[in-house]
């Protein structure tokens, strides 16, 4: 089976049901029913193969939360081809990187990035086609492999064209690639996990259960597309449902405070950040009230907004960490009680935890369906009961390794005394051995989660070193209420340099979110009798 085959059961019990609901700044939200987006997936699969893309060409997704971006995804599972998504907060160093690696034939995007895009290489050759060449700024892309780069605009067109049919192409098998998602891993250089179409069915199905989706569900998702978290766990469960997705460009507290106020919305899904910002929201909505005689379980005043959340029937949280200070505030201000769960780029969703059951603030569950877990020591050797040790993980959502990383695919992985192969996830964990339940207690590599999203230190780093008169960096992750976790780096340094422009430098190179929140100066960074940075003491 594949993805297309599975999304298909959805969409054929109701055509007429409305697939996407998408809101565009300033305009009327826009509607399109199971059959409308098909056919749109139709159109742009014809498009691509008339063009010439091919089973297992790569393409290249630098694109917000949209219909054109669904339809896309839709029409390369259709006929073969890998999608490559990049974060739209992404710059020279990590746009010029992914395309250096992936090497995609076509990258789709928006007319703002253009100029960006011409930084690293890549010129809007339009759909006719046209080699790109620069490298990118400071070590950036190999030469270009990108031949076309097309903007919404012109996807918009394609999706709108009913002389465009179906070129008739071999359909994908159930280990064919379907993305390849670029993480931080375990090296400071991200890597290109390869995610078939069964490792997304092995999710997919297994979250359809757990979760208990039904096709009158309505997921209001402001997650971004180009994260596992968006893209599978919220987009593909929600068509395998044949459910219904309201899609917002980006998260915004008051519109979502409103959209879940105005009922009708049965699932939103979001990163602890979002649930930190929705909390100030809503207590701030209290405040307002202070003559409402409701009352929340804590006993503060709310407002009648907050009132009408009855129609949700669950709230996950992922990706990250969530703060039980958190958890209880929210279930104080809605009554709801957030379902947390644990996953991976590598190997999707893993655990969570009940749908039906109670939910302990700071452990992230059981494993899904078809998925096996255990817990060792440094050796290797499975931990005693409610010991502590790292996670590992195995299953049909387990990727297959890294894109044409050979080494750091062997290095990922580790085989029992059976010969079955585990994926080693880096994070430290507990199971309670009554429960099953697991709760996280750190990462035994240094990445650090912002936000729900990955950073790794090295990359800064590098970045921090590449300025002129940054001698050395260390870079670690401290506790932050909003984010979970920020990054503060401190220099050895020689002569004065000027911070403003060493943050401004790493702007213009890396994410907003990669870019230190504090810099600190020593004479020297502590280390061991081997050399080795002693972060421990930094933090």
């Amino acid at each position: 089976m594949n993805l297309e085959e599975l999304f298909a059961i959805g969409a054929a019990r109701a055509p007429a049901k409305p697939a996407l609901v998408v809101g565009r700044d300033g305009q009327a939200p826009r509607t399109l029913s199971f059959a409308e987006l098909a056919a749109d997936a139709g159109r742009l699969a014809a498009g691509f193969s008339r063009w010439g893309l091919r089973k297992g060409d790569r393409v290249a997704f630098w694109l917000g939360n949209g219909p054109e971006l669904v339809a896309a995804h839709l029409a390369l599972l259709r006929i073969g081809a890998v999608m490559v998504p990049m974060n739209l907060a992404y710059r020279r160093r990590e746009i010029a990187h992914i395309l250096g690696d992936a090497r995609p034939r076509l990258l789709l995007t928006e007319r703002d990035q253009l100029p960006l895009l011409a930084e690293v290489g890549v010129r809007d050759a339009g759909p006719s086609g046209g080699q790109g060449g620069a490298t990118g700024e400071q070590g950036g892309a190999a030469q270009s492999s990108v031949e076309a780069v097309l903007v919404a605009e012109e996807l918009d067109r394609w999706r709108a064209d009913p002389g465009l049919l179906r070129v008739p192409s071999p359909p994908p098998g159930g280990d064919d690639l379907a993305l390849i998602l670029y993480t931080s891993g375990t090296t400071g250089r991200s890597k290109g996990a390869m995610i078939s179409h069964n490792n997304l069915l092995a999710t997919i199905t297994a979250l359809l259960a757990a979760w208990a989706w039904r096709s009158d569900d309505v997921l209001l998702l402001t997650l971004p597309l180009f994260h596992v978290h968006g893209l599978v766990v919220g987009l593909g469960c929600a068509l395998a449902a044949g459910a219904t997705v309201r899609l917002g460009r980006r998260f915004d507290a008051a519109a979502v405070a409103d959209e879940l106020a105005a009922g009708g919305t049965t699932l939103f899904f979001g990163v602890p950040t979002l649930y930190v910002r929705l909390v100030e929201e809503l207590r701030r909505r209290a405040a307002a009230a202070p003559g409402s005689s409701a009352r929340g379980i804590a006993g503060e005043a709310l407002s009648a907004a907050d009132l009408c959340f009855g129609a949700l029937r669950l709230c996950c949280s992922g990706s990250a960490p969530l703060a039980p200070e958190t958890f209880a505030a929210f279930r104080e201000l809605t009554g709801h009680a957030i379902l947390e769960r644990y996953g991976m780029t590598e190997a999707g969703m893993i655990l969570s935890n009940p749908y039906a059951g109670p939910r302990l603030p700071g452990q992230v569950g059981t494993p899904l369906p078809g998925v096996s877990v255990r817990i060792t020591d440094e050796t290797g050797q499975d931990v005693p009961p409610g010991g502590e040790g790292e996670l590992l993980v195995r299953g049909a959502n387990v990727f297959s390794g890294y894109w044409q990383a050979p080494a750091a695919t062997a290095a990922a992985f580790t085989h029992d005394k059976l010969g079955r192969r585990w994926f080693q996830s880096g994070d430290l964990a507990r199971q309670d051995p009554a429960t099953g339940s697991v709760t996280l207690l750190g990462r035994r590599q240094e990445l650090i989660l912002s936000g729900g999203l990955n950073v790794y230190p090295r990359e800064i780093e590098e970045t921090l070193t590449s300025f002129p008169g940054v001698r050395e960096a260390a870079v670690v992750g401290l506790p932050h209420p909003e984010w979970g976790e920020v990054p503060i780096a401190y220099l050895v340094t020689e002569g004065s340099v000027d911070e403003a422009e060493l943050i401004a430098f790493c702007r213009r190179q890396m994410a907003a979110f990669k870019v230190p929140r504090e810099l600190h100066r020593l004479d020297a960074l502590p280390r061991n009798a081997l050399g080795k940075v002693l972060k421990h003491l930094l933090r």
